[in-house]
């Protein structure tokens, strides 16, 4: 047992729902420990600036309900450059790898925190782990991520409220899909998997569902709608994730030119242009808001818990994961060696899809 008397927490990469319910069940456990807790904003940018950016975080804090918010209280940071960092006169500096070590050296010892847990990608925390080891303390990491591809977790907290999130839409599209005899398309969240896309095109009874992992044809959609329309129902529901390509092997981008974003407009022009009275939504953010259902505030309370006892084991390196219902946890290089985990084509959600008559590729 390692004598720890103050941790700290941030978060890091996209948002997402459940990160304020981490949040707390992070500092009720380490309150349980006798430990007090500091939460680091926005990412690591908060160690870097001067004068650093943190807050004490009191098990008192959560009298307002936070962890039944969305989003993260602690601000996060997915596309920032950190050797870029803001003055406190509101002018830029730009900083050096030495540099950031230090400043990261000498805000851990400021603080006062023996270990760090961060909340984020396998990304985020072999980045952080390497300024952790320069500062000398420990690194403990909980995944989250809408994608649910998190490698070596079968689980990762914002999953199970944006399958909600996307469902509820899928309900609202068919009430004015039915009202106008019209084709709806959902284009939802998967840059490169299509776990969410899947699961709430099944959950809300889609005809088409269309995954970055699954081949298909043009010809296949089209006479999955043309049979529901023989069959008599008055529309149709299309899921299709952000990261499928065109029937021609190609990637649509939104004007950055680096999100993929729009997909679901080449399906309209091409149905339309084939008689179907169709129109695309493309759900966006929304997808990452929302509050936390039970079973992400139940996987973070399972977490909090998990990478607290490790950090009072002495731990270092590990990673919380989620796996045949149990919560255990992994080293960090484990991880980074595993790669992201896309839909099994022949997994049994797949299966079930395509028993219910689901075009879900060929």
């Amino acid at each position: 047992m390692t004598d720890i008397k103050k941790i700290g927490i941030l978060t890091s990469g996209g948002d997402c729902s459940g990160l304020n319910s981490v949040i707390r069940d992070v500092v009720f456990a380490a309150n349980q420990k006798g430990w007090e807790v500091v939460g680091i904003f926005d990412a690591t940018d908060g160690l870097f600036s001067r004068p650093m950016r943190y807050r004490d975080l009191k098990v008192a804090d959560f009298d307002f309900p936070y962890a039944a918010l969305g989003g993260t209280m602690l601000g996060t940071n997915n596309t920032g450059n950190p050797h870029i960092q803001k003055k406190a006169d509101g002018s830029t500096e730009e900083l050096t790898d030495e540099e950031l070590n230090e400043r990261f050296k000498e805000g851990v010892k400021e603080l006062g925190i023996s270990a760090l847990v961060v909340v984020g990608g396998d990304g985020s925390m072999a980045i952080v782990s390497k300024y952790c080891k320069v500062a000398g303390i420990s690194m403990i990491g909980i995944p989250k991520t809408i994608d649910n591809d998190a490698p070596g977790t079968d689980m990762a907290i914002g999953f199970s409220t944006a399958i909600g999130v996307v469902t509820n839409a899928l309900d609202n599209l068919t009430t004015t899909a039915t009202s106008h005899n019209r084709i709806m398309i959902a284009e939802v969240m998967g840059r490169g998997a299509g776990h969410l896309a899947l699961e709430a095109g099944v959950a809300g009874f889609a005809d088409v569902i269309l995954i970055p992992e699954v081949k298909y044809t043009y010809e296949g959609v089209v006479n999955k709608l043309k049979e529901i329309q023989k069959a008599g129902k008055r529309f149709g529901l299309v899921v299709i994730a952000e990261g499928v390509k065109t029937p021609e092997g190609k990637h649509i981008f939104a004007a950055n030119g680096k999100t993929f974003q729009g997909v679901s407009q080449y399906f309209v022009e091409h149905l339309q242009a084939d008689g179907f009275n169709v129109r695309a939504n493309v759900l966006g953010h929304i997808q990452r808001a929302g509050v936390p259902v039970p079973g992400d505030r139940l996987l973070a309370a399972r977490f909090a818990v998990r990478a607290v006892e490790l950090i009072e084991k002495g731990e270092n390196n590990r990673v919380v994961a989620y796996q045949d219902g149990e919560v255990t946890d992994m080293d960090l290089n484990t991880v980074l060696k595993i790669a992201n985990t896309p839909v099994d084509p022949e997994g049994s959600l797949v299966k079930t899809a395509r028993a219910l008559g689901v075009y879900i590729g060929e």
